[in-house]
């Protein structure tokens, strides 16, 4: 009997619809044979004594989920997100490095350092990107740190904001959509696709609006009634970074389809496996092959 570790902290279940969903996890391990076993930062050793390991809390090189993928890799234990996806998904210069080498369809993207933040350079990226522009400090996560700029003014409010926190921005092409498509990827291998339905008062799928957190809807969609171009995309997004679990996220506008990021460690807890009920199966069964 193999021994899955599905590590977690206090935030993984800080909601009932996370909670449900590690529930159905385990109960989809211990279905397929194995025993399942929460653990938690403080019961971070018993990683070793794992055959298996599955990070359900939000990953970032500069906390412990890394050292858990770390110990993982360390002892040769099978892990998801392995620690290279989480360096390079935490990292959007990294990310969009990585997707621009691979020729992977983006919307128009810009590095800029400090040095670069002068009037002359972002009248220039007004002029070759459009109006409005799109500014993400590289480390975001949960559209934190995302904003949309309208003129030269906001953009310096608040890049000067986000360069304290970065030696580098990344300026993008705004992409005006109603619903982003997540494609989630496992192996190369299509795993779940969704619609995130952004809501009227923002542009992101989740954003503080007068104090209270906005989510987007989501709704899971069935393969036959994906676009294939943008399933096809979300492959070579994903391959482009690593052969884990991934949700690529996707505007599909007239058919011209572009990728907004690959998030490592996607959420599957909202509603994104309505129509692909073996998604937990999938996953255990890929980490016990390994």
């Amino acid at each position: 009997m193999s021994r899955l570790g599905i590590f977690v902290d206090r935030k993984t279940l800080s909601n009932s619809e996370q909670l449900n969903a590690l529930i159905r996890c385990r109960d989809v391990a211990e279905t397929l044979g194995h025993t399942a076993n929460f653990i938690f930062p403080v019961d971070i050793h018993k990683i070793k004594k794992m055959d298996a390991i599955f990070i359900r809390a939000r990953t970032d090189p500069m906390n412990i989920t890394y050292v858990a993928a770390q110990m993982a890799r360390f002892h040769r234990i099978p892990v998801l997100d392995d620690p290279e996806s989480i360096r390079c998904c935490s990292d959007k210069i990294h990310m969009y490095s990585r997707l621009i080498r691979e020729n992977i369809s983006l919307p128009k993207t810009v590095f800029l350092s400090r040095h670069d933040l002068n009037v002359e350079r972002v009248t220039r990226l007004f002029d070759e990107l459009g109006t409005p522009l799109i500014v993400k400090e590289p480390s975001t996560s949960f559209s934190l740190r995302v904003e949309k700029v309208s003129d030269i003014a906001d953009f310096f409010k608040v890049a000067q904001r986000f360069i304290k926190l970065s030696d580098w921005i990344v300026v993008q092409q705004y992409i005006e959509s109603k619903y982003d498509w997540r494609i989630g990827v496992l192996d190369g291998k299509l795993l779940y696709a969704c619609k995130y339905t952004i809501p009227s008062v923002t542009f992101k799928i989740q954003a503080s609006v007068n104090g209270h957190i906005v989510y987007c809807g989501v709704e899971s969609v069935p393969p036959e009634k994906v676009p294939l171009h943008v399933i096809q995309l979300g492959i070579d997004a994903a391959n482009a970074i690593g052969r884990g679990l991934y949700g690529v996220d996707i505007k599909n506008n007239n058919g011209d389809a572009c990728v907004i990021e690959v998030n490592d460690n996607p959420s599957i807890e909202s509603g994104e496996d309505d129509c692909y009920p073996r998604v937990f199966e999938t996953i255990i069964s890929h980490l016990f092959a390994e």
